[in-house]
């Protein structure tokens, strides 16, 4: 039989549910960072996101979040920006969202900014979409069809 060699099996890589992130402390943006929302992920530890600043760069995310801290797109992070490339930045944190509300609460954020509520915030009044348009059928107008 062959000898166990290495040191435990996928639930050691797992690694123990750290809820380190029940109350942690709002982290505001220094100078050399900026917020950012994903636009989309691309694999790799990449995303494409939209900087406050009204630029698109190409987002690496850090070893320590990577596997750890899942991205969606949708989601408001903070990013370092690079000196030497303005159109690549580094994935710095990610934002829960009720502080990312918080965030847009203190003026951070632009008033704009979708924050990603789910499917519940999707039909508002205030997106250009009126609910009037919607037609509602009776049930003999779907018989006829």
């Amino acid at each position: 039989m062959p000898k166990n060699k290495g040191k435990g099996g996928k639930n050691r890589k797992r690694g123990k549910n750290e809820a380190d992130d029940e109350k942690r402390e709002l982290i505001f943006k220094e100078d050399g960072q900026e917020y950012a929302q994903v636009l989309r992920m691309l694999g790799n530890g990449r995303c494409e996101c939209m900087c406050i600043d009204g630029t698109k760069r190409l987002c690496h995310i850090r070893g320590k979040m990577h596997k750890k801290v899942w991205i969606a797109a949708g989601d408001i992070i903070l990013v370092g920006l690079r000196d030497y490339q303005d159109d690549k930045a580094d994935v710095i944190l990610k934002y829960m969202s009720d502080e990312a509300r918080l965030l847009k609460a203190y003026g951070e954020l632009p008033e704009n900014t979708r924050l990603n509520e789910g499917i519940v915030g999707d039909l508002e009044e205030d997106d250009g979409i009126d609910v009037d348009d919607y037609v509602e059928f009776e049930d003999e107008d779907i018989d006829r069809i």
